[in-house]
């Protein structure tokens, strides 16, 4: 990929990427430098698109979206981590950042929600969800992991952006797939075409071909379980935390999740660090999990207990929690109180513990470390 970057000086996330490079935490792509360069003009068109002053609030015209950008490429290539920086970088309010298939569910959602109400029969349910996302103040939006495969979702795609675009909302998004092999051998595929013309009439299309798989390379050779409860365990599961991080202490973040915020103690360069009982110790769910494993592509839990028939509740919790990361590729990394086969210790949850403790000698094997994320689907409410 060849930047077209008119920019003289680094933008911010060229500025924070060198950063990286220069702490040691990344090490030096081309590719990923041209990238940032691309994402850095986005930067540059909606900071120049913000109003200026009194008078220029007042008077603010309303203006089309900045042209956008869509980043491509294969798996551990550093979209993700672009993206971070991107939309950290980004310095207006009224910006988005989403998985996919999460924000087409939501759409789905809203417009089965208006069918059912008193207006859905004569008006345009697309129209319906749309409008109150233009009110919101959204201007940019960023989708991580564009796929489409169903469609449900192939058919509404057009139409939808289509108003999204006309409402001034710029649109960056990352996928593993060029535009043109979106939804591909889909049925009626000839109905989706122009939502891919659509995409190329106002994003810049560019590839991320990065010399190696970064994300393999974390894994390679690391023992990602822990066992014991003392300071040997937390100082392996440090140890892991640095190499996954490039070295980057990490720093609390959020995830939102159908309306509330889960806090995340530490987060770095796609990772996140968990206690067992932030995630299996509070009220969360199917939902809430998936959208941990969307957002981060590594996750450490730290200080798993042997969980007996006084923690039912927190033992269905780490089961689900471990399918959902499974499902989804994540890796993961854990300290264990004792050994995988004697961590469920509660014949109410025997069985499924069974598959549980299958499924986290799979997740520290070479095989699946070197896998790439999988295009799971979101959970149902």
């Amino acid at each position: 990929m060849s930047s077209s970057s008119s920019q003289t000086f680094p933008g911010p996330v060229n500025a924070a990427y060198a950063a990286l490079v220069a702490r040691g935490a990344l090490t030096a792509d081309p590719a990923q430098h041209d990238a940032a360069a691309l994402l850095d003009d986005v930067l540059a068109g909606l900071e120049a698109q913000k109003p200026k002053g009194l008078l220029g609030k007042l008077f603010d015209a309303k203006t089309g979206p900045v042209q956008g950008l869509y980043l491509h490429g294969e798996v551990g290539r550093g979209k993700t981590m672009l993206m971070d920086l991107f939309f950290n970088a980004a310095p207006i309010e009224g910006k988005r950042r989403v998985h996919f298939h999460e924000f087409m569910d939501e759409i789905h959602a809203g417009m089965s929600t208006f069918r059912k109400s008193a207006k859905g029969r004569d008006a345009d349910p697309v129209e319906a969800v749309v409008k109150p996302i233009l009110k919101s103040g959204l201007k940019l939006l960023c989708l991580d992991e564009m796929h489409v495969h169903d469609i449900t979702n192939a058919m509404l795609l057009s139409r939808l952006f289509e108003k999204l675009f006309a409402g001034g909302v710029t649109l960056v998004a990352t996928s593993n797939v060029v535009p043109d092999e979106l939804y591909k051998d889909g049925l009626n595929r000839q109905l989706f075409l122009p939502f891919i013309a659509l995409l190329k009439a106002h994003l810049t299309v560019a590839s991320l071909p990065a010399a190696q798989d970064y994300r393999r390379m974390k894994f390679a050779g690391q023992h990602v379980y822990a066992f014991g409860t003392g300071e040997a365990a937390r100082a392996e599961m440090d140890r892991l935390w640095l190499r996954i991080t490039g070295g980057e202490p990490g720093e609390p973040g959020i995830v939102e999740s159908t309306g509330r915020s889960i806090a995340v103690p530490l987060t770095a360069l796609g990772a996140a660090r968990f206690g067992f009982a932030d995630l299996c110790e509070k009220p969360l769910g199917s939902r809430d999990f998936v959208r941990i494993a969307h957002q981060f592509d590594s996750i450490i839990v730290d200080g798993v207990p042997q969980m007996d028939r006084t923690m039912s509740n927190a033992a269905k919790r780490f089961i689900l929690l471990i399918d959902t990361l499974y499902d989804r590729g994540v890796k993961l990394g854990a300290s264990f109180a004792v050994p995988l086969e004697e961590l469920g210790h509660d014949d109410k949850t025997a069985f499924e513990f069974q598959r549980t403790v299958s499924r986290l000698i799979e997740m520290q094997s070479e095989d699946y470390l070197g896998q790439g994320l999988r295009d799971a689907p979101p959970a149902a409410d």
